[in-house]
């Protein structure tokens, strides 16, 4: 049996899914997300779907958590000494992160050669600076560490004062930029190193406080995932060095939740309204776009992979404001959530309690939402029936313009899905997916607005958890190699060892399957050989005068995101 939990803005849900014969949801639940204390949300949800199941037939849970989205959002991150070696070219400091940000003189060229040794003066100086500071997380990165990672070694041994990787006497973390993947971006590298090391303290807290929870409810034998920005997940050990992966979790567990309830052919709209944002996705022919570069976090973009999904604060949790009074009024729906809605308890008329008024859904006490409707409406020189459908339109107005935004800016680039490059494509939705709790009341509406075949799926309320439970391990590694100077490097891995000057493509490409394999088999993973996909294959001669001296060749493979199982599938 599988366990899903996904913490949203508003609630965290939770799924048992059993995987006897097909897919079949045996428990759900929903409870409030409380944002000052994320881990009794998720303890709550867990008591309560253990109240429906065994706790011994549990053999593995995913877990989506907006604890690191939160702290960035919040300004409630750690102080982190970021220390760089850049070389010739772009000045560093123009996309600097944070106030303790060093560059130190050094460089290494593209090939991984040392063109000037890092200056030990410099390092110490800064090293110095920060721990005045009480900095006790550092990142360190260097432009081409991918290709050596000699300069970035050299400042974590320096901000460690030892030799030893594992023991550190004046730094809790380091996190070093070359096993943040193989790609050469140097500006997208130093933030997500920074980010990486700004969330660290905060996440393994949580990490460790969950162990523990699951440990005390009888679940200490369940392995335990934390769902990737790009729709798959990582066994919670490797999220502990690397939980800027956890960032934006949740809108991929709502992609990856359609992808487990619906067979999705054709280019189409996915639409998760939840109770404080809706996250828009698009597919294309089937599969879900995902940001090529990386996604952006604030103003820093960096190298964390992610699914293309869009949000917008339009929720059913969303509070209603009114500008003006009469016909005129201006009625608006979002963006802040100012606590729960009537109907549930709260001050504020919501969406939902517009819902509520028209009778579209009965959520909590539909009386209140009624009362208060009126009541916020004559302040307003209006009828509560008149608040409600200006509500209402305002939000799927909202809805369907930020849509067909999305679609126009997607078609403005090349569209790059979880599988391909679709040279020359153009997004033209053929159907549109709801799911989140106010899905069912807003279908009419939404399909009035996109006229496309709308379709809300069974368990569309907890799809999120669903997707969760679902997803399956992903892993990328790039290998590089340099025939010329015999050196064969995988970045993530630290990994480098000699090899032959006939090394070819053909053996990169079988190494770094078997790398990757084992890397996962290492977490505990089995890699079925046809879930291991090479996306990047090159060879280029390396020429002196007129002569071959070598290749330089780059391989990248990945398990690309995916379900382990769909609703579909044994029925």
């Amino acid at each position: 049996m599988l366990l899903g939990i996904d913490v949203g803005g508003t609630h965290t849900d939770a799924v048992a899914l059993d995987l006897r014969g097909g897919v079949s949801v045996a428990a759900s639940c929903k409870v409030p997300t409380r944002h000052h204390d994320l881990l009794s949300s998720v303890t709550e949800a867990l008591t309560a779907i253990l109240a429906q199941v065994d706790a011994g037939e549990v053999a593995q849970l995913n877990l989506s958590t907006t604890l690191s989205t939160n702290a960035i959002v919040q300004g409630k991150t750690e102080d982190v000494g970021v220390i760089v070696s850049a070389g010739p070219g772009i000045d560093p400091h123009n996309f600097m992160p944070c106030k303790d940000f060093h560059v130190i003189d050094g460089s290494i060229d593209h090939r991984g050669n040392e063109v000037r040794a890092l200056s030990s003066r410099q390092l110490a100086e800064a090293v110095d600076r920060c721990r005045e500071n009480e900095v006790r997380v550092f990142a360190a990165v260097s432009k081409f560490s991918t290709r050596n990672p000699r300069h970035e070694n050299m400042i974590r041994r320096t901000v460690c004062n030892c030799k030893s990787v594992d023991v550190c006497e004046h730094a809790d973390f380091v996190t070093l930029g070359h096993q943040l993947g193989g790609a050469l971006n140097f500006p997208r590298r130093v933030a997500t190193a920074y980010f990486n090391c700004a969330v660290w303290r905060l996440y393994n807290q949580f990490a460790t406080a969950v162990e523990k929870a699951l440990d005390e409810m009888g679940l200490g034998h369940v392995k335990v995932n934390v769902l990737k920005a790009d729709g798959g997940t990582m066994p919670l050990p490797q999220s502990r060095t690397m939980p800027v992966q956890s960032i934006f979790s949740g809108p991929a567990a709502s992609v990856m939740g359609i992808i487990a309830l619906t067979d999705i052919f054709h280019d189409s709209v996915i639409l998760d309204i939840g109770g404080t944002t809706t996250d828009i996705a698009v597919f294309a022919d089937g599969a879900p776009l995902i940001e090529r570069e990386g996604i952006d976090i604030g103003s820093h973009p960096t190298l964390v992979s992610a699914l293309k999904v869009h949000s917008i604060g339009v929720g059913g949790d969303s509070a209603i404001s009114v500008i003006g009074s009469g016909d005129g009024a201006e009625v608006r729906v979002g963006p802040n959530r100012l606590g729960p809605s009537v109907c549930l308890g709260g001050e504020r008329v919501t969406l939902t309690d517009a819902l509520n008024f028209e009778t579209i859904c009965a959520v909590g006490d539909a009386e209140k939402s009624r009362q208060a409707m009126e009541t916020f409406a004559a302040t307003h020189g209006m009828t509560g029936a008149t608040l409600a459908r200006r509500a209402i339109d305002g939000a799927s107005d909202a809805i369907h313009e930020a849509t067909r935004s999305l679609v126009d800016e997607i078609n403005s680039k090349p569209v790059y899905t979880i599988h391909e490059l679709i040279e020359g494509k153009k997004i033209v939705p053929k159907k549109v997916y709801l799911m989140g709790g106010p899905a069912q009341a807003l279908k009419a509406e939404l399909f009035r607005r996109f006229q496309l075949s709308t379709e809300v799926p069974e368990n569309y309320d907890v799809a999120n958890a669903i997707g969760a439970a679902l997803t399956r391990t992903t892993w990328e590694l790039e290998l590089f190699a340099d025939t010329q100077r015999h050196v064969l490097f995988i970045p993530t891995l630290s990994y480098r060892e000699n090899v032959p000057s006939g090394y070819s493509l053909d053996d990169a490409r079988k190494d770094a399957v078997n790398q990757l394999t084992m890397q996962l088999g290492s977490m505990g993973v089995f890699l079925q050989p046809e879930d291991a996909q090479i996306t990047h294959a090159s060879s280029f001669n390396m020429v002196e005068g007129y002569d071959e001296v070598g290749k330089n060749i780059r391989v990248k493979c990945q398990v690309r995101p995916g379900v382990v199982k769909t609703f579909g599938e044994g029925r």
